[in-house]
């Protein structure tokens, strides 16, 4: 109850006067339930959704139907959100036309995953290079919440894969724990799915912008903390505490270009082509030579 209290306090405290809060409760005890009631009574979300046991995704749909909101964060319960997130995450969606996941916490190797599209796009162009992590502590704090020793290489703690535009930098791929979707790529929502978790269920978010051809990417800087199951330290609990929501100008995304589902064949080949660089240790070393990794790190990467 404290990191629920806790991520959904920091959520109430970074957010502009034009967000729309929808929770959804999907099994969760009496306490936690008659806690959200009071959130809702207090008119401090705007919409709470009851359910039981019927997974994440079939969560998330119901959240989503009824409405035709233009950006849609999905956040699981335990992200504690720092101030100015959606202002970076408008700045990736205004720079990155082709922007149509961006999340906010990045993670090692992100680009190996579902962003075969972006690679293939901008193989020898010089706007997807390897550059410095900006937000080394943020990066280690999110694997310490999954429980990860700190045995990693230290070089995936330096370096990052980022595509640049405009004097703007994003991350390369994005993890599915918070991320914004633009709202086309849910189609209809006209189907349940049967996974409570696993199986496809996240598979499906995370394929959802190259399925139509855009792409996975991340704001540069760390704007989201994942928590797990313990209360975070005090430091973390007061990050928010200076930030003044009446100085935020908000600059929303400019959607000029219409999303249309990529050919199977060419979502495919984009796939495999680039699967089969990763996969293989010469290409892959190529690879990152090319895109500005230095040769003490790529063997990490």
């Amino acid at each position: 109850m404290d990191v629920l209290k806790s991520c959904i306090g920091s959520l109430l405290s970074t957010v502009h006067n034009k967000t729309y809060i929808s929770l959804v409760s999907n099994g969760s005890s009496r306490t936690t339930e008659d806690y959200l009631h009071q959130l809702y009574n207090e008119g401090v979300i705007h919409e709470l959704i009851l359910t039981n046991n019927i997974g994440k995704l079939n969560s998330i749909y119901k959240a989503i139907a009824g409405n035709n909101i233009p950006l849609i964060t999905i956040s699981d319960a335990d992200v504690f959100f720092l101030a100015g997130w959606q202002e970076e995450t408008y700045k990736v969606f205004n720079n990155f036309s082709k922007a149509g996941t961006v999340g906010l916490i990045p993670q090692f190797l992100s680009y190996q995953s579902y962003s075969q599209n972006l690679l293939f796009d901008n193989f020898f162009s010089n706007k997807l290079k390897f550059g410095l992590v900006k937000d080394p502590d943020g990066l280690r704090n999110f694997y310490e919440s999954l429980g990860w020793k700190n045995d990693y290489p230290e070089s995936r703690l330096k370096y990052i894969l980022y595509l640049k535009k405009n004097g703007v930098e994003s991350i390369v791929g994005s993890g599915h724990v918070v991320a914004t979707y633009r709202r086309e790529l849910f189609g209809n929502l006209n189907y349940f799915n049967p996974y409570k978790m696993g199986g496809d269920s996240e598979r499906i978010l995370d394929e959802l912008a190259g399925r139509y051809d855009m792409y996975r990417l991340t704001t540069p800087i760390n704007k989201a903390f994942h928590i797990g199951n313990k209360l975070p330290k005090e430091k973390f609990k007061k990050l928010n505490s200076d930030h003044n929501l009446v100085d935020i100008k908000i600059e929303f995304p400019r959607f000029t270009n219409e999303i249309k589902r990529t050919p199977k064949f060419l979502y495919s080949f984009k796939k495999n082509i680039i699967r089969t660089v990763l996969k293989s240790y010469k290409l892959r070393m190529l690879f990152l030579k090319q895109l500005g990794l230095p040769k003490p790190a790529r063997k990490s990467f």
